[in-house]
């Protein structure tokens, strides 16, 4: 069985409920590659719906040494911590979450207004008249005629 169809049976395992089996083959998957993320950031959850918050909590951590600036790993934690009963630690990872949610908001290229009509700007009449006077405009003496 190859690593991605083992880490697919871990997350069917997941979606069904049984958390015990998913744990599992998600140590199972960690096993042959430590630096498999997905497997990393499941198994934490995994600990965390068999409501074993302290593993949970080290296998979040462990994640986050993977990917110290990913969003869902701070939630994941900012969760794990609140359940845990440590609110300030919860606070704290969830202020990362936002922060990481920030920058990737940072990295994204600016929408191309040719684009959307939404962010058309507004365009000038093409041949704008220009507006008579009132007949009775008042006399202008500060201008000298010719």
């Amino acid at each position: 069985m190859s690593l991605q169809d083992q880490y697919d049976d871990a997350m069917f395992r997941f979606s069904t409920g049984d958390y015990t089996g998913a744990i599992e083959i998600l140590q199972t998957v960690l096993a042959t590659d430590p630096q498999h993320f997905d497997a990393q950031l499941a198994l934490g959850m995994a600990f965390y719906r068999l409501g074993d918050y302290r593993r949970a909590i080290e296998e979040g951590h462990k994640a986050r040494r993977l990917r110290p600036g990913d969003q869902l790993v701070h939630t994941n934690l900012s969760l794990f911590y609140m359940k845990a009963g440590d609110k300030a630690l919860a606070e704290h990872h969830g202020a990362q979450a936002r922060m990481a949610s920030w920058k990737a908001e940072l990295g994204k290229p600016a929408p191309d207004p040719a684009s959307s009509s939404d962010l058309k700007m507004a365009e000038p009449d093409p041949d704008p008249a220009k507006p008579a006077p009132p007949e009775n405009f008042p006399d202008m003496p500060w201008k000298k005629k010719p």
